[in-house]
């Protein structure tokens, strides 16, 4: 499919979109008659938000003559919507002052301002429109953020794949649309705007999770994203921090115990002093896990230091630390899960995490309509793994045996440039946007015998194991330009066309070593051979797409895109990790686009809703397929074929309370449901028995519901998740046996799962509890082919937590 195949649906929403405009205007003030500056002013149909001024006026362009609901929002005021119908120039608004008032009303506040549940067409230095954007307010969610529990984070995002983990929430992998979940490396990750995994070209995997009790929101979107925000399929996922109180101090902290020994304690501190504001947290957590062998233990710290110069200039610093050390269960096989899926077969398996990342932001605003930020950010960090993990799953750990072990070290900084002007084009404000960024990396990774004994000790055992055959010393320099830009053109103040692009010069680098040793049955050696490489991929390539958006009546938009996609090799696509891979010469990086068409909206406070089908080409997809190499039958990662994931995405949340209860602010009562039915199809391949077949990580049904009800301080929320099988392979394989070893591969089964979360508030003090799983059911999401495994690694059974919150 190219860009010219959308012509016609340009030329289609230009005949239906209106070219006529009018305006809104009015002074805004409290209930002493004071007039309130800065108060956000927009409603749905709006080109943008916009701000009142010093002295209260305000003025909003809308598509045409009619009724409109305008949204007035001020932190600390009550939020109130108001009818109205256009042109009028005389509008005044009145806003109290809110005071001792219940969580649920002011949950009810927010709702009115933020349950729009997507970005608006721009936000700061960044252009979202035409785009498909999912915003999590997580002062919304009733569940256990504690543990960081994606299933319930992630409820109401369509077509997510998650697997899922033992550890606390210490790791996030998510992925969708055909794309691998695994340390949700097929997305860009962000925490405050700035890239936060290992490698972003060599090594986008995300060892590092922003704890969910820090954060504000977290921002999706989907693989349109890749002109701005790198070249992925997957789009971007930003974890947005909370931003500091507008008050002197503000302490909160949070302890939560939990079933199989879970204890975390997350503590922060806030506040605002004249120019300077800061927020900074401390999050610690232990437990055992459900299995043996699965222990885990960690710390992380977070600083944010702000000095606002003037209304329009600040400077913004964040620091992050983040450790664990975890013991890893190890994988099972389908027999063994079925039999006992709590049990482990691995007692010396360990991985730890080091993890040191800043960011220094400057943003300025120009009188003419104009935005500009600047961004420096770096990584000091490595990850060690060490462990028993041959392919034969079910054979047992001795100890006194060699273990494998794999460290790598991540040292890489970036800057990131934007630039953002509004004018005006016959009335109707349009925005440029264009950016740059510079990126290099020189990251090592090393492979040998690890020691002989149980502990986490992660030294190289050469002398103890000098012939282990699995030996391997790099360095990775990569080094990344890229300039992009996009275009908000806006036709009418209900029609807009968005096109972008992106320049990438893309340079990876391996340099290193790697020593192949073949032994006879009686330990003899056969060969012992240390092979040296200096591989250099150098390219450059530019993508384009284009975004539309139509908004025919207030609250609705139809929305469209297309975007290219690229995806370059990575570390562990060209690097052989154990004896049973093989890793093919002739690997190269994968291409493709994204595209959705949908509609979404707000019907009356009643009724948010997201619905759209899309399409992912994926050219050159990457995976891995069993062979017979040399004899010996291994797994081999190569460029698979060219494979197409196709569905229908819907997400309804719908607000009972303003149905049936009369908008009581006693109550809220809200019932929502996501569903995404995917398919997808290898169209062709060079691999025997892939073409035709389906694509990995790709549920027909990934179906979310559930509904959160609340009175006064008491909320509640049951949620109930259901994905139907998936396969992890391309072959297909459905009983994850075959001659390398079972557990490896095969279908992902079916599986239900319900949650129920609840939460208490009085005065300072606030309480909160649940059951994950409580239904108890035996499943899986994952089929792991190295670390934590191989195998099947089983999820959570039934679980039990309690926090209890203290804020003064």
């Amino acid at each position: 499919m190219k860009l010219k195949d959308f012509n016609l649906i340009i030329v289609l929403l230009f005949t239906i979109s209106g070219f006529a405009q009018t305006q809104i205007a009015g002074t805004v003030t409290d209930q002493n008659g004071e007039k309130l500056p800065y108060v956000e002013v927009f409603t749905t149909v709006g080109t943008q938000k916009v701000y009142t001024d010093k002295q209260g006026h305000f003025s909003l362009t809308v598509p045409n003559p009619g009724d409109y609901t305008l949204l007035f929002y001020k932190e600390n005021y009550a939020a109130l919507d108001e009818p109205f119908t256009a042109p009028t120039t005389t509008v005044k608004i009145v806003l109290h002052k809110m005071t001792n008032l219940s969580e649920v009303v002011i949950q009810k506040e927010r709702d009115k301002v933020f349950a729009l549940r997507k970005l608006k067409d721009v936000e700061g230095t960044a252009i979202y429109a035409g785009k498909k954007t999912e915003v999590i307010s997580l002062d919304k969610i009733t569940a256990n953020k504690a543990a960081n529990n994606p299933r319930q984070i992630y409820a109401q995002v369509v077509g997510l794949t998650i697997n899922e983990s033992s550890d606390g929430g210490l790791q996030l992998s998510i992925g969708g649309r055909g794309l691998d979940p695994n340390r949700t490396a097929n997305f860009n990750t962000r925490q405050n705007d700035y890239d936060i995994s290992a490698d972003v070209l060599g090594y986008p995997e995300s060892y590092y999770a922003t704890p969910t009790e820090a954060l504000e929101e977290i921002q999706i979107v989907r693989g349109a994203a890749s002109l701005q925000y790198g070249t992925q399929f997957g789009g971007l996922v930003n974890f947005v921090i909370k931003s500091p109180t507008k008050k002197p101090f503000e302490f909160v902290t949070r302890n939560t115990i939990g079933s199989y020994g879970l204890f975390t304690n997350f503590t922060s501190l806030s506040g605002t002093n004249g120019k300077f504001s800061y927020y900074s947290f401390y999050n610690y957590k232990q437990g055992d896990g459900f299995r043996p062998n699965s222990g885990f233990d960690s710390k992380n710290f977070f600083a944010n230091l702000n000095y606002q110069f003037t209304e329009n200039t600040s400077l913004h610093f964040d620091y992050t630390y983040f450790t664990y050390l975890a013991q890893q269960a190890g994988g099972l096989t389908d027999k063994m899960f079925n039999e006992d899926p709590t049990q482990s077969n691995r007692a010396r398996n360990w991985f730890g995490v080091n993890w040191n990342l800043f960011a220094l932001r400057f943003k300025h605003h120009f009188n003419h309509d104009a935005d500009f930020s600047i961004q420096l950010f770096g990584l000091d960090a490595s990850r060690k793994t060490v462990g028993f993990r041959p392919n034969r799953i079910s054979t047992n750990d001795k100890e006194g045996t060699v273990r494998d072990l794999i460290k790598g070290d991540f040292v890489n900084w970036g800057t990131e440039v934007r630039y953002l002007q509004k004018y005006q084009i016959k009335g109707n404000t349009s925005t440029f946007l264009i950016g740059a960024k510079y990126y290099q990396s020189n990251n090592t990774g090393i492979q040998g015998p690890g020691s002989s004994g149980s502990d986490a000790n992660f030294n190289l055992a050469t002398d103890e194991f000098p012939l282990y055959p699995n030996q391997s010393d790099y360095r990775f320099p990569n080094l990344n330009y890229s300039l992009f830009g996009e275009n908000i053109f806006r036709i009418s103040p209900s029609f807009s066309i968005t096109p972008g692009f992106r320049i990438e010069k893309i340079k990876t680098k391996a340099v290193g070593s790697f020593r192949r040793i073949n032994l006879d049955l009686a330990g003899n050696v056969l060969l012992d051979e240390t092979k040296y490489e200096d591989n250099v991929k150098d390219r450059n390539f530019v993508l384009f797409g284009v975004g539309l958006s139509y908004k025919p009546q207030n609250g609705i938009e139809f929305y469209g895109n297309i975007s290219q996609n690229y995806r370059s090799i990575t570390f562990n696509d060209i690097r052989t990790v154990n004896a049973g891979q093989y890793i093919s010469p002739d690997i190269s990086d994968e291409k493709g686009f994204t595209s959705d068409i949908g509609i979404r909206g707000k019907y009356k406070n009643i009724l948010n809703f997201d619905s759209s089908i899309y399409g992912l080409y994926y050219n050159d997809k990457i995976g891995e397929y069993p062979a017979e190499i040399g004899g010996a039958y291994v797994r081999v990662r190569d460029n698979i074929g060219t494979a197409f994931t196709y569905g229908f995405e819907t997400m309804a949340d719908w607000n009972l309370t303003n149905t049936f209860l009369n908008e009581n602010p006693d109550w809220s009562w809200n019932l929502f449901a996501n569903v995404a039915v995917t398919n997808s199809k290898y169209l062709k391949s060079e691999v025997p028995g892939v073409e035709g077949n389906s694509v990995e990580f790709v549920p027909l049904f990934n179906i979310k519901s559930g509904s959160g009800i609340g009175y006064k301080n008491f909320m509640s929320s049951i949620q109930i998740t259901y994905v139907t099988s998936q396969y992890t392979d391309a072959e297909n394989l459905k009983t994850g046996e075959n001659n390398i070893g079972d557990g490896i591969t095969g279908q992902i089964p079916a599986y239900f799962v319900a949650d129920f979360s609840s939460s208490y508030k009085w005065r300072n003090w606030k309480l909160e509890a649940g059951i994950t799983n409580f239904t108890d059911s035996k499943y899986f999401t994952r089929r792991a082919t190295g670390y934590p495994g191989p195998g099947i690694i089983p999820s959570d059974t039934r679980t039990f937590y309690t926090t209890l919150e203290f804020k003064f």
